[in-house]
């Protein structure tokens, strides 16, 4: 049965590479709220983009239903950062009679900072589709990240 896979973790923990890796060994169609974003708004969403992130999420839920229906697993990578948005993910899936898990990339800050340097060469050299990250945006989105508490995720990868 075809199912939901949420990716947990904060800025440049691997989500991605992680989705990727899934959808390899699995099968199923990976959903990026950023990747739709970066499409329509580059890397200019300023002010506007939590109000459009929410609206390419919404859309993306529902997408990702319709793919399920279809038999094919879906891996939502787009960060999950807060209880909130986690359990109003599996709400959303469970009430529709849909399996869904969550795996947590969890990572140590030297690695991230390593991850968030290599990653803003290559959107600056313009070989990688992603957010370039500032110290203002990383600020910004580690204030926000709520680690799943223990045994809220049913996959934990560390390193």
């Amino acid at each position: 049965m075809a199912k939901a896979t949420l990716i947990c973790g904060t800025l440049c923990c691997g989500k991605t590479t992680y989705a990727e890796r899934l959808r390899e060994e699995r099968g199923g169609v990976i959903l990026s709220c950023d990747e739709l974003m970066l499409s329509v708004f580059g890397q200019d969403a300023g002010e506007r983009h939590d109000e459009w992130a929410r609206g390419a999420q919404s859309y993306l839920f529902g997408l990702s239903e319709k793919i399920v229906a279809a038999g094919v697993g879906v891996i939502l990578d787009w960060g999950f950062w807060t209880k909130a948005s986690r359990e109003s993910a599996r709400e959303f899936f469970i009430s529709r009679g849909i399996e869904c898990e969550l795996h947590y990339l969890d990572i140590g800050e030297k690695e991230r900072r390593r991850r968030i340097d290599r990653r803003n060469g290559e959107v600056l050299a313009g070989v990688a589709c992603a957010y370039y990250v500032d110290e203002g945006l990383e600020a910004k989105f580690l204030s926000r990240f709520e680690p799943p508490e223990m045994g809220e995720a049913d996959v934990v990868i560390t390193g």
